[in-house]
């Protein structure tokens, strides 16, 4: 279709953008296009191209179309006889998708940044205008459509995009200093920036996880100098205690806050709120001087020095596991369970990770007789609660007989409803 006719402007930016819409890179991605393609042997009207906005923009004049395309020297595109349609010249199929395309397609590619983000495409392609063979023009936009200030080009081949960048007059646009360079290296450097941004936050991380175990360290410390004195060591014959009963011996002299403490052990440890030596001075006033836990003689030692310190930082440990298992577990094939009563407050919102823990609670309450206990057990499968399991008893016995009638009247309800 070419003639050696010069054309104007406007014919020039016509040929240009219908030349680019039946071109290599935007015809395999217009869905529309290719539709009407197939409606007419490859024919498509000029009614229908002038429903494309940018070509409207340009012209709605069909014959400014036909003549803009009879001038052009690319020799893409043909006019129907009737000029009233036109399509891309058989002889000039699209290229095969494959990876021998894909590849030339990267070595002829350029990336161009440092256009103002007001800029428009007609004056990136004016500035481009003789900087050599440019097939595509793709302007890069974030995901609010909005131009980034960089473009990818596409080269008629490799050596003319190696030429391209070496141009002393793609250096700049309207005063911006403007960066250039082939479309591998500009990937190959981005790739260098990303891994060097993950080491920077692996490194940013690291440093950040080592400032919070210090501090935590130091409120560990600040938190053991406001519990030095506050710890009490008893000994002795422990059968039958339960920490209920150090409460109750020193109720009204000295708030407990923690008791290391097992039940069968044969020594323990109590964290008090207020000195410990205080808190023991009072209640063996109290008890007529001889302190005693249901009628055994117990040894009391008030804890210092390093002994003191090793034991606030186990206590602080437990306390921290307890928080733990209080916020719940989520691993597979486990067992929430929580106590509550409805008569009396011992310890019925804590998280516990099986029955036998619940078991040893209902032994240590100090609830009434006949007073209703449930457990409440959520079975946790692959991370998803599947079961909910209720157990209920009736607490009617001494507090040493609780664990054996746990294990005889306890009456356990399966309810398979999700929750």
């Amino acid at each position: 279709m070419a003639e050696n006719q010069e054309m104007s402007e406007l014919e020039a930016k016509v040929a240009r953008q219908i030349e680019y819409y039946f071109g290599d890179h935007n015809l395999p991605r217009d869905k529309f296009l290719k539709e009407q393609l197939q409606l007419d042997d490859g024919w498509v009207t000029l009614e229908t191209m002038l429903k494309f906005n940018r070509l409207k923009c340009l012209t709605t004049d069909q014959n400014v179309i036909v003549e803009s395309l009879k001038k052009s020297k690319t020799g893409l595109l043909e006019v129907s006889e009737d000029k009233t349609k036109v399509r891309r010249i058989p002889c000039k199929p699209l290229p095969e998708l494959n990876d021998e395309y894909k590849d030339a397609l990267k070595h002829k590619s350029v990336y161009i940044k440092g256009f103002p983000l007001e800029t428009t495409l007609d004056e990136i392609e004016a500035w481009l205008k003789g900087k050599g063979p440019i097939e595509n023009i793709q302007m890069r936009r974030n995901l609010q459509k909005n131009f980034k200030g960089s473009v990818f080009l596409v080269l008629d081949n490799e050596e003319a995009a190696k030429q391209f960048i070496e141009r002393p007059d793609t250096k700049s646009f309207k005063e911006n200093e403007m960066i250039v360079l082939l479309r591998e290296d500009y990937h190959a450097k981005k790739a260098e920036e990303r891994k060097q941004f993950k080491a920077e936050a692996k490194a940013k991380a690291k440093h950040d996880k080592e400032e919070k175990q210090k501090q935590a360290e130091d409120e560990e410390m600040k938190s053991l100098d406001e519990q030095t004195g506050c710890l009490l060591k008893f000994s002795g014959n422990l059968d039958n205690v339960s920490r209920e009963d150090f409460h109750e011996v020193f109720s009204g002299h000295g708030q407990i806050k923690w008791i290391d403490f097992t039940r069968g052990a044969k020594e323990g440890t109590i964290l008090f709120r207020v000195s410990a030596k205080e808190a023991l001075d009072k209640a063996k006033e109290a008890n007529g001087g001889n302190l005693k836990i249901k009628d055994k003689d117990i040894t009391w030692e008030v804890v210092e020095g390093d002994a003191e310190r090793e034991t606030l930082k186990k206590i602080i440990e437990d306390q921290q596991e307890s928080f733990n298992k209080r916020r719940g577990s989520r691993g597979n094939s486990t067992y929430e369970t929580s106590l509550y009563a409805a008569m009396f407050p011992v310890r019925f919102d804590v998280t516990f990770p099986s029955l036998q823990v619940v078991e040893n609670l209902v032994e240590e309450g100090e609830e009434e007789e006949g007073t209703e206990v449930g457990v409440m057990a959520n079975h946790i499968t692959k991370g998803k609660r599947s079961n909910l399991m209720i157990v209920v008893m009736k607490v009617k016995h001494p507090l040493a007989q609780r664990s054996e009638h746990w294990k005889k009247r306890a009456k356990v309800a399966t309810n398979q409803q999700k929750f």
